[in-house]
């Protein structure tokens, strides 16, 4: 009799579903035993670890591509690189309305992925065909010829497809690693929270190897087998993620989240002079359907933005025009749908603060690459390429999601002596910040340094001064020390407070923040190349760094970061969360 309890038991866990909605391939329930967890949350590690070497084996080397290969100097050649980096996280944006509204996230990163793979192998063989001659130019010392405007569009379609798969696919898996693990259930709610630190961990482990050896290949030159290695790179990510097919687990996307926002804003409009009384919440649109039908958790009702409630009121034309249980969706929306309204509206002062910590990570690919450089890169009779540098960014990183996860988080929990543990995501992302000025100050310092070292007469000016590329660590371990603070606490963050129908949006929200901090980094660099060159001066950021202040360019950067975390503790304070009616309260009441 006991044996058969324990089979019975047994046979219950096997084919218990998850709590949260999430759904099999095939569009049934997922089972928990059969689906998800750490299965498969560990092959989407893996294939983003893939998937970044093979970006960052080809993004991080891209400044000294332009300048050696194509022939750029070194402001047009940091601008072009901000503007492809910025497009990038745009075409985040692409992928995660597309994943919300119509294909779900599966469908979007397989397709992204498979972008991705043709924009890299076009790009190794324009380089290879025609961007490389004469033959093994492309290193420090043997530059390469002019090239045709066919051979110039040929690399710009190349990299611009990097940008659009890439970009389309990032934001949605992070997301679809998250989906991987029940919030619902107490041990896979945590392991979801986990997720986000070991993704970006992932993220930064396939940096670390694209920024070490395939850096090395391309600084001497071998820019070709550099871009196919991560070519190649990409192939085995996506054919790792298509091999896990059966075991994900899929959320079905909600429509266009674009025709919902509108409705709600039309709806308000028209109701703009119709008085609501003290208790209007009573006469709210509550549609018990909703959640139903595309198993999202409703958002309770809220107080903030008043004007919006005005879509959910119910009026006696309402009434007049309703059609069975039906209503006129551009005069009446339900309260959770105004309510995603809200959320989304509440987020945008944190995400806009976000940008100026971005202008700073974005420095890491373009100036500290070019400050390297110019600084002393051999040891003995070995050269360090001074994009590897940001090997030590990497390393930071690694350090830090350890320290914080292990040592940081439960110290903070056990002074806090609540049952939330460690900081917020709001208090980690202002940390982060105040690391971020410590960064700049320390790469102004460093430069300071550098020019007191440097030969002022140079043409290309490399390895000029006598002061060590090492003494770039600092500089780099902060900007580390501070991703795990803000980009992590930043990815936590917009997916916990994103309605489920929007999760790929709150991811794609932190990619348009590194979009529009390279964006902005662009406009910053011209604006102060403008100001700065008046008078035939040789400007902050010449060709020639040893007669230029790259140092006050980064101090300027400290103290506009400094206004902005005044700026993101007002918002920080002011933000309300999103509040969530449980699936498990849901099921316990119907079956009562």
């Amino acid at each position: 009799m006991s044996q058969l309890c324990k089979e019975s038991k047994f046979e219950e866990e096997a084919e218990e579903v998850t709590l949260d909605g999430s759904v099999d391939f095939h569009g049934g329930p997922a089972i928990r035993a059969k689906s998800g967890r750490w299965v498969a949350g560990i092959i989407i590690l893996l294939n983003q670890a893939l998937a970044t070497l093979a970006f960052f084996g080809m993004g991080v080397n891209l400044v000294l591509f332009l300048t050696r290969v194509v022939g750029q100097n070194n402001a047009d050649a940091a601008n072009n690189v901000s503007k492809w980096t910025g497009t990038v996280y745009i075409f985040s944006l692409v992928g995660a309305f597309l994943s919300d509204s119509y294909w779900g996230r599966y469908k979007t990163c397989a397709v992204f992925q498979v972008i991705f793979v043709i924009g890299l192998m076009s790009l190794s063989l324009s380089s290879y065909l025609f961007l490389l001659k004469p033959k093994g130019c492309g290193n420090e010392t043997i530059h390469c010829g002019k090239h045709s405007r066919l051979e110039m569009g040929m690399f710009y379609l190349s990299i611009y497809l990097v940008a659009l798969g890439n970009g389309g696919y990032q934001p949605n898996i992070a997301t679809f690693g998250a989906d991987q693990f029940d919030e619902e259930h107490s041990k896979e709610g945590h392991s979801k929270v986990a997720f986000f630190s070991y993704f970006y961990l992932a993220f930064n482990i396939g940096q670390l190897f694209s920024n070490t050896i395939l850096v090395y290949f391309e600084d001497e030159g071998m820019w070709a087998l550099g871009f196919w290695l991560s070519a190649g790179s990409a192939f085995a990510a996506l054919v790792l993620f298509l091999a896990c097919t059966s075991r994900y687990r899929h959320f079905k996307p909600s429509g266009n989240p674009l025709s919902r926002f509108s409705q709600v804003v039309v709806a308000a409009s028209r109701k703009s002079k119709v008085q609501m009384s003290s208790n209007g919440e009573n006469l709210l649109h509550m549609d018990a359907k909703e959640s139903s039908t595309n198993g999202n958790r409703k958002i309770l009702h809220t107080h903030g933005f008043k004007f919006l409630d005005r879509a959910a009121f119910i009026s006696s034309r309402d009434l007049d025009d309703q059609k069975g249980d039906v209503y006129n969706p551009w005069r009446l929306c339900p309260v959770s749908q105004v309510e995603e309204v809200k959320c989304i509206l509440r987020l945008l002062p944190i995400w806009l603060c976000t940008i100026i910590y971005s202008v700073v990570f974005t420095q890491m690919a373009s100036l500290f690459v070019e400050q390297g450089a110019a600084m002393k890169t051999t040891v003995s009779n070995f050269r360090i390429p001074p994009a590897s540098m940001s090997s030590f960014d990497i390393l930071s990183v690694a350090v830090f999601i350890f320290f914080y996860r292990r040592v940081l988080d439960p110290f903070v929990g056990k002074l806090k002596k609540t049952d939330s543990k460690g900081l917020t995501e709001l208090q980690r992302m202002g940390v982060g910040l105040v690391i971020a000025v410590l960064a700049m100050v320390s790469a102004g310092l460093v430069e300071c340094y550098r020019l007191k070292y440097a030969k002022q007469e140079c043409l290309h000016c490399n390895d000029t001064s006598t002061l060590s590329i090492f003494w770039q660590i600092p500089q780099y371990a902060f900007i580390g020390a501070s991703e795990v603070f803000m980009y992590v606490g930043q990815l936590e963050f917009f997916n916990a407070q994103t309605p489920d129908g929007l999760k790929s949006f709150g991811s794609a929200l932190c990619m348009t923040s590194i979009s529009l901090g390279n964006y902005v980094s662009s406009l910053l660099v011209s604006v102060v190349m403008k100001i700065s060159t008046e008078d035939h001066m040789p400007g902050w950021i010449p060709g020639n760094l040893n007669k230029g202040h790259l140092d006050r360019f980064y101090f300027l950067l400290a103290a506009l970061t400094s206004i902005d975390l005044i700026a993101y503790i007002a918002c920080a304070k002011w933000y309300k969360c999103i509040q969530l009616e449980e699936k498990s309260d849901e099921n316990n009441e119907s079956k009562v």
